[in-house]
């Protein structure tokens, strides 16, 4: 059996059917404006912002432990995420998480993921990586293993 060179190197091309082929199913959400895709800046912010608050949580309980630290900020996102749909940096942000089932009329209206994709959403996001690579989409991973998206309100 032989393989040619445009066999082994056509991976890197991408699909036949071209960039879109290798979209998600259900994932067809506005350019911009409520509903579209979170840039990247406020999503950076908005963790910033989570962060700082779990920061001064932690200095103010837990003698500013970073293994607390990160404990203030999982609990927090967990909860806020499964509950409400955003922590507090998402809402001084103007985003929120939603399930990629429920973005198919009104994303930015969607309702909160649950407790199963808010938990699975922050351990990965806690795991650092899976936040920093992204799909095609511009998605964490944390985000298409969980089955969400964040978008703008």
């Amino acid at each position: 059996m032989s393989s040619r060179r445009q066999d082994l190197g056509s991976w890197l091309q991408g699909t036949p059917a071209g960039p879109s082929a290798g979209r998600a199913p259900g994932i067809d959400l506005p350019e911009s404006g409520p509903g579209s895709r979170a840039g990247l800046g406020r999503r950076v912010v908005a963790l910033l912002v989570d962060w700082g608050l779990s920061l001064a949580i932690s200095a103010a309980f837990l003698e500013g432990h970073p293994m607390g630290t990160l404990g203030v900020f999982a609990l927090t996102t967990v909860v806020l995420v499964s509950t409400l749909g955003h922590t507090i940096g998402h809402r001084l942000l103007g985003l929120t998480v939603a399930r990629v089932r429920d973005t198919a009329d009104r994303p930015d209206r969607a309702p909160a993921p649950g407790l199963v994709p808010g938990l699975m959403r922050t351990f990965l996001l806690c795991l650092v990586l899976p936040a920093a690579v992204w799909d095609g989409q511009g998605r964490g991973m944390h985000d298409v293993a969980a089955g969400t998206v964040l978008v703008r309100r």
